[in-house]
């Protein structure tokens, strides 16, 4: 997926004053207003780099209805070896108490559509924190709700799709629906890692099964069968979850995550796969032949052709609990 920078020129549109204007960036981009005055006095300079097109147009749209000039320009390869302007990044002050500085925080553009959210603690503990109108509904995962407001009314309903009690995850999902005004809600996933967001508009992404987190109640989620031959040999689970509809969703990984454009041939171990959007084939297949199976550590990958996006997270499971088995406490018969 092409990349793209978002540089402040320093110009405002007619009858922006410097005062509304510092206020507008310094909301927008999380900043205080000395550090947007700054800002303002360095243009022009990137203020958001490496981004993808959908989430660079949301935020010139957002700044410029605030009567601030921003070019939107894609990344080249001279970008990536000069030494560009600093992007600032926000910083969440309750994980700067809670020891975390440093840590991104990744909120959507105000004009965005759906729901108004922020994910803290990116990319090792990321937090969701989603901002809900009165009347609203959100499906979160079973147990991964950590605060909301009091006037948010829960109910537990069946997952779609196969009975999930032979899956090895929670066969429940949890609606949270603000009643009597907004709220809001603060969800934080079981395993440390990023969390990737995605809005749906008539689309379709599979999740392996521990990736779900929440989603708009607009979304359709449902348990796909991989069948036993994928679902077996893939040393994962036989289960993938079908996400489709038109809403908000966001899934979580183990470790960081990274969006890959695939377009063709591609292979990923089965362990690191996230997700992936309809409409590209898989199946599942060994590294090498059966000696470097058992001998040199690798095991099945999924091999992808044709056209969409696959997430894959940077580390695996499995590969932590091996790594992690040597130094488990023993017994004395041991």
């Amino acid at each position: 997926m092409s990349q793209y920078n978002i540089t402040l020129t320093g110009t405002l549109t007619e009858g922006t004053t410097d005062v509304a204007a510092i206020n507008s960036l310094a909301k927008l981009l999380h900043l205080d207003k000395t550090q947007a005055t700054d800002l303002f006095k360095q243009a022009p300079v990137t203020i958001k780099k490496s981004i993808d097109i959908h989430t660079a147009e949301q935020l010139r749209h957002a700044l410029e209805n605030a009567g601030i000039i921003v070019l939107v320009e894609p990344v080249n390869e001279e970008d990536t070896v000069n030494t560009a302007p600093k992007e600032i990044v926000s910083e969440s002050r309750s994980a700067d108490k809670a020891g975390l500085h440093g840590l991104q925080v990744t909120t959507s553009a105000p004009d965005t559509h759906g729901y108004h959210f922020k994910i803290e603690g990116r990319p090792d503990y990321a937090f969701l924190t989603v901002q809900m109108p009165a009347g609203s509904t959100l499906k979160v995962e079973a147990a991964a709700m950590a605060s909301m407001s009091t006037n948010l009314v829960m109910k537990t309903k069946l997952r779609g799709g196969l009975n999930r009690l032979i899956t090895a995850e929670s066969i429940f999902i949890n609606e949270y629906t603000a009643e009597g005004g907004p709220g809001e809600i603060s969800i934080a996933p079981g395993p440390p890692g990023d969390m990737e967001h995605v809005y749906l508009d008539g689309d379709t992404i599979f999740l392996q099964n521990s990736a779900y987190v929440a989603s708009d109640s607009n979304v359709e989620i449902e348990t796909k069968w991989q069948g036993l031959v994928k679902g077996f040999f893939s040393g994962e689970s036989l289960f993938l979850i079908r996400c489709s509809g038109k809403g908000d969703l966001w899934f979580n990984t183990y470790g960081a995550m990274i969006e890959i454009d695939v377009d063709g041939d591609y292979v990923v171990d089965t362990g690191n796969i996230v997700a992936f959007t309809e409409g590209l084939e898989y199946r599942i297949s060994k590294v090498g032949g059966y000696k470097s199976l058992f001998l040199s550590g690798e095991g099945f990958v999924c091999r992808f052709s044709g056209k969409g996006r696959v997430w894959i997270q940077t580390r695996k499971t499995q590969a932590f609990i091996r790594w992690l088995w040597p130094f488990r406490p023993k017994s004395s018969k041991d």
